[in-house]
């Protein structure tokens, strides 16, 4: 799968291909749908599948103060299209010259000079363009012009309901991983590398292996059963805290997991933690002492969760 990043990168080489635009935050169910959809068409058009998204994504940017939790990085976001056949994704930097490009610019240059899209595929609520001008009714035109159909992408329910990312942030939020899960056709995960802490827990018996999020935000926050992957033996499994650990002052908030039976140096490692399990949620302790204690019971409970799963 290749990655073109910015628009002066695209190529001749990249002209014609079937496409989708979208944040694809989570590549969730509906997500795949629409991939599957689309690999559909560039199969019988024996064209290459290309996905169009943004970074930052446009809420990100226009509303900086109230984003919602990014459920994906971009980088989990490309590992988990690797597994629906995407071969090209072209990731926009969304900023003042994208947000203000006119809905029929937006299709020139992007859609028509840039890409040369033969077939696209988007939501009938898609909206594009400078103030959110464009839209679906206005792409169907622009593309019966150009000479490539515009195609409403296929819902996907789960229980009776649309999935949509918000849908996913909602089941994370309420620490429903079952949910989530169903929604997203995996169990939700985070990926990082592994980074030097303040050692801490090693000190109390409880090494942790250190994971910065890189997101405003996190999705999910609290104390959990959790599996890592990445590593020789995985899945390794373990009990995670992502929050600002207020206990000892934290400020930001990271990922810390502690792996059962395990002692290994994993710095600088790059792993992905699935979240199984949600067992309280984050709190400030007294002392350390407490925090302790409470740890130990954490990893019980966590061990006793796999034990009976």
């Amino acid at each position: 799968m290749e990655l073109v990043r910015g628009l002066h990168n695209l190529r001749p080489r990249h002209r014609g291909c079937v496409a989708t635009i979208g944040n694809f935050d989570g590549v969730h169910r509906g997500h795949q749908a629409v991939l599957e959809q689309l690999l559909h068409s560039a199969h019988q058009l024996q064209l290459p599948l290309t996905v169009i998204t943004f970074e930052p994504q446009p809420r990100e940017f226009f509303a900086p103060g109230a984003i919602p939790p990014r459920l994906t990085r971009l980088r989990e976001k490309l590992e988990a299209m690797r597994a629906f056949a995407v071969d090209r994704v072209v990731c926009l930097r969304f900023d003042a010259y994208l947000a203000g490009l006119p809905p029929d610019d937006f299709v020139r240059v992007i859609l028509v000079e840039g890409l040369g899209v033969r077939h696209l595929v988007v939501g009938d609520d898609f909206r594009f363009g400078r103030e959110r001008a464009g839209n679906f009714a206005l792409l169907e035109q622009a593309g019966a012009q150009q000479g490539f159909p515009v195609v409403a992408m296929h819902t996907f329910d789960v229980d009776g309901s649309r999935v949509s990312s918000t849908r996913v942030r909602v089941a994370l939020e309420a620490g429903d991983l079952v949910t989530a899960q169903s929604l997203l056709g995996r169990p939700y995960g985070m990926c990082g590398r592994v980074a030097h802490g303040d050692k801490r827990g090693r000190s109390i018996g409880f090494p942790t292996a250190n994971i910065y999020l890189h997101r405003a935000v996190a999705p999910v926050a609290g104390v959990f059963a959790v599996e890592m992957h990445g590593l020789p033996g995985a899945p390794l499994q373990g009990v995670a805290n992502v929050g600002t650990r207020p206990t000892v002052g934290g400020t930001h908030s990271q990922l810390e997991v502690h792996l059962f039976d395990f002692d290994r140096d994993i710095y600088g490692c790059h792993v992905q933690v699935s979240f199984l399990h949600k067992i309280r949620e984050e709190r400030r302790f007294e002392s350390f002492a407490a925090l302790q204690a409470q740890i130990r019971r954490d990893a019980e409970q966590a061990r006793s969760w796999f034990a009976r799963r």
